[in-house]
């Protein structure tokens, strides 16, 4: 799949978990990278999320999660793209995600997880290389 014109990220703040600054920050520094960013506020299912990608037509969703509710999320947001023949949107997350848990959720499909200590422009620069136009 190549993407034409912006990169279109849904950032999202699944479940229970009522702090979003880092999902805000990640967000402006997409949009200030030139992508068009959608976000869609605190306390979102699965469900909600994925309904927006898909409207959207999202090229990938951000989870930010710091509930340590990850791996159930994760997965239901993975299960339902599957469900709705949209697998060709990535997945990518941070939060507070202990390195055990990484692998498996890698396995599951996510394609990325920045843990704390991860920069804008290291996210940036991931997004543009397994999202961005293929090259011809």
């Amino acid at each position: 799949m190549g993407v034409s014109g912006p990169i279109r990220v849904v950032v999202a703040k699944p479940g229970l978990d009522g702090h979003d600054r880092g999902a805000k920050v990640i967000a402006r520094a997409l949009r200030d990278a030139g992508m068009e960013v959608i976000y869609t506020g605190l306390h979102q299912t699965p469900e909600q999320i994925v309904d927006t990608a898909i409207q959207e037509d999202a090229d990938a969703i951000g989870l930010s999660i710091l509930s340590g509710a990850h791996n159930t999320l994760f997965a239901k947001v993975l299960e339902l793209l599957r469900e709705r023949e949209a697998e060709d949107i990535k997945v990518f997350g941070g939060g507070i995600i202990p390195d055990g848990d990484i692998d498996a959720l890698k396995e599951q499909g996510v394609a990325a997880i920045f843990t704390p200590g991860a920069t804008t422009t290291e996210i940036v620069e991931w997004i543009r290389a397994h999202v961005g136009p293929v090259a011809a």
